[in-house]
This record gives structure tokens, C-alpha cells and sequence, in this order.
């Protein structure tokens, strides 16, 4: 854990601009590159799936070559080091990498040059790897592109099979050249803009290749954006800052309780065919639900910090997915009761795009002078929520269980 936040640490420091990256090199190159004893069965114990390790990786080669025999000799056969023989040249489903790690970094070469390699010794073969790198030179008014070379331990770069890191260009240059084992990480103001400007070949690009989408540097307190926008143009890998609570957090656990939280789900069949025209701001062709929620009641609901269980109760319906259905309804407010509120209050949603909607129940106490206070809230997929009364438990901002908070609901919808 100490290696893990000192790595952050330089990592945010020289996002900020207080150190430059030669720097940052030297002071990798000094550290002893140690690892606990991890239980790869402990990884594995919520779900079956693959892990993907993503490296941010600034070490010299000789440290690289740490991390490979470390990596080995931690993860040993759970670690894939080869191409599996089925999946030459196509990505493989998550059912095909059940128990394995993935390790996402830079490559040098191609997956059949890792399989004739197999076995061999690899230690001090170093390649280097041209990357561009944008530099103000001088008074100069625009912006020089700058070569730079970063060497690349062959151990290491071996052990990247289906997760190769690859610097995103442009969706013309993704289609001619992109390989199907190559994967894009693209800013949240880029990926942004380009969801508005380019939406259809941005689609396009995720059915083909595994994007991610990281938050930009200047969350300098680590705070998230909504992941939903995201996910509507069909992004795998939407990153955020784990250790930040609140509503894209809420979403995000929410959304992966489609199948039991293993953190894979199938993405909806507009977003994987050809022949899908999807645009989640212009949806044109769709068969809406009708979704009809009853709020009957809360249970214990939590105590504010008064300590009373007296306090002003409100619950607040919200959804969310593509802009057109992202809405939300709120109950009138129960005086004096946190214990037993009865609200009896019926609210009805058209959702157009149901595979992508998420509902979130929040309770709040209400104040007056400094404004509601959050008590609990339950976030889950639309399609996830069964007919009929149903209890719906309540999570604290961290994501602790509240229970026995909950409310007590009476869900219909038809299509």
C-alpha cells in the first residue's frame, strides 16, 4: 500500500506541474519494488471474471523487469502471459478469461511475437518506443511536436496480451490501423466533446475496441464525473476515483448489480451491432416503458446528525440514462417522522430507453437554513427491478449498508 500511494503521490504532483517527468523517472529508479503476498483466490472471490491491471508506468527498464517476476510469481498461472489458442487474432469474452489477470501497459510488437518468444530469456532486451510529445518552445505561439523515445523491457511488454495501451489518434486512424488486441484511454473533455460532435463514430469505435475514459488532471480533489454519459455510447471502461463517495459512485455500484456485481455486464444490442444507428441524444426509433413506482413508506430510516427520530423525511425518485429520460419526482415532506413516514404517493415515469436507465432512491431530511441532509440512498438498473411490493434497503454515502433502513414500494411497468 506504501509503494501504491507513493506512485500516486509523483503521479499527482507531476500532473500538477510542481515536478517534471525526468524527475519523476529518478525517483522511481531509486525504489525497491516490493509486493505483499497476495491470495489470488481473494481476487477471485466475488467473481469469476477477469482483472484487468492497468499500469501507470514511468520506470526504467531494469525496474520493469521487477515488475514482470513479480507479477509471475504473484499471480503464477492465473497470470495470461500467451494468447489463448482460440482467440489468435479476435478478443476472447469475459467467459474465456474466467480467473485471469490482464495486464494493460505499452507493447512492443505483436501477440505472435510474444507466443515464439515463449520460454526464452528475456532480461536486458529493452526496445524503444517513439511517443509525441507536445512542447511550448521557446515564444513560440503554437505548440511543436516533440519526439521522445521510452524504453520498454521485453519481459514486461510480453506480458500484455489483449490490453495493449494505445495512444488515441482519431477514429480514421483507429479504423485503418487500430489492432483489435489495442485499447484507447480518451480524457473526459475529449471523449466529451466527441460524443457530441462524432457520436455515431464514436459508437462505432467502441464496438471494435475497449475504450476507457479516465478523469482530466485537473480533479485536483479527486472528484468524478457522471459516468451515465459515458456509458450510453457504449465505453467498457469508465474510470473513477473510487475513494470519492457520491453520485457517480452511487451509479457506478448500481450499474453492475445487473449481474451480481461480477463488473462485467453485456452492453445493450444497439450498442454492439453494425448495422445500429443509436444516437442517445436523438432517439428516434424505441419501444419506452411505463414505469409506475408507489412510495408507500420508510423503515427506521437513518437518524441525521441531531440523533433524532424526528426529523423531516423526503424521498427523491431520480432517473438516470440518455438526456431525454433522465429526470427525477420528489415526495411531500413528513413532518417529525424518520421512524415510520408514510408517504402513500404514486410517481410515473416514460423511460425510451430502458437497458440504459438507472433508478436512485435518495432520502433526505430537510433543513430549513442549511439546506437537506442525505440520509440514504439505493441506485439499480431499471430492467433489474422486479414487479409488485417490494423493499428497497438503504446504502450511506460511503456505500455502507444502513440496515434495516429501507423503503417499502410497489413497482409496475409496461412496454
Amino acid at each position: 500500500m506504501e509503494m501504491r500511494w507513493f506512485l500516486s503521490k509523483i503521479q499527482d504532483d507531476f500532473r500538477g506541474g510542481k515536478i517534471n517527468l525526468e524527475k519523476t523517472q529518478r525517483l522511481l529508479e531509486k525504489l525497491d519494488i516490493r509486493c505483499s503476498y497476495i491470495h489470488v483466490k481473494q481476487i477471485f472471490k466475488t467473481s469469476d471474471y477477469p482483472v484487468v491491471l492497468s499500469l501507470e508506468n514511468h520506470c526504467s527498464p531494469a525496474q520493469q523487469e521487477i515488475m514482470a517476476d513479480i507479477l509471475q510469481t504473484t499471480f503464477g498461472e492465473s497470470l495470461l502471459s500467451d494468447m489463448l489458442a482460440d482467440f489468435p487474432d479476435t478478443l476472447p469474452s469475459p467467459e474465456a478469461l474466467k480467473f485471469k489477470v490482464l495486464v494493460k501497459n505499452k507493447k512492443i510488437g505483436t501477440l505472435k511475437e510474444t507466443h515464439e518468444r515463449k520460454g526464452s530469456d528475456k532480461r536486458g532486451d529493452n526496445q524503444d518506443k517513439e511517443t509525441g510529445v507536445k512542447k511550448l518552445s521557446g515564444v513560440m505561439l503554437f505548440k511543436k511536436k516533440k519526439t521522445r523515445k521510452l524504453k520498454i523491457a521485453l519481459a514486461l511488454s510480453d506480458l500484455v496480451i489483449y490490453t495493449k495501451a494505445e495512444k488515441f489518434k482519431s477514429f480514421q486512424h483507429s479504423r485503418l490501423y487500430q489492432q483489435f488486441n489495442e485499447n484507447n484511454s480518451i480524457g473526459e473533455t475529449q471523449a466529451r466533446k466527441l460524443s457530441k460532435l462524432r457520436v455515431h463514430e464514436f459508437i462505432f469505435h467502441t464496438k471494435k475496441f475497449i475504450t476507457r475514459i479516465y478523469p482530466k488532471a485537473t480533479r485536483a480533489d479527486s472528484s468524478n464525473f457522471n459516468p451515465q454519459e459515458f456509458w450510453n455510447i457504449g465505453c467498457q471502461m469508465v474510470a473513477l476515483n473510487f475513494q470519492t463517495p457520491g453520485l457517480p459512485m452511487d451509479l457506478q455500484n448500481g450499474k453492475f448489480l445487473d449481474n451480481g456485481g461480477s463488473g462485467y455486464i453485456l452492453k445493450p444490442h444497439f450498442l454492439r451491432e453494425s448495422e445500429s444507428y443509436f444516437n442517445p441524444s436523438d432517439i428516434k426509433e424505441s419501444m419506452p416503458i411505463t414505469l409506475t413506482i408507489r412510495l408507500i413508506s420508510g423503515i427506521q430510516l437513518p437518524l441525521t446528525h441531531s440523533s433524532s427520530n424526528k426529523g423531516d423525511t423526503l424521498v427523491i425518485i431520480e432517473v438516470f440514462g440518455v438526456p431525454n429520460d433522465q429526470m427525477k419526482q420528489q415526495t411531500r415532506v413528513i413532518k417529525k417522522n424518520a421512524f415510520s413516514p408514510r408517504w402513500n404517493e404514486t410517481f410515473t415515469f416514460i423511460i425510451h430507453v430502458p437497458e440504459l436507465a438507472l433508478i436512485r432512491f435518495v432520502v433526505e431530511s430537510q433543513g430549513l437554513i442549511a439546506g437537506n441532509e442525505f440520509l440514504g440512498q439505493y441506485t439499480l438498473p431499471l430492467l433489474c427491478m422486479n414487479k409488485g411490493y417490494r423493499r428497497v434497503p438503504l446504502f450511506s454515502r460511503m456505500g455502507e449498508s444502513l440496515e434495516p433502513a429501507s423503503l417499502f414500494v410497489y413497482v409496475w411497468y409496461v412496454r
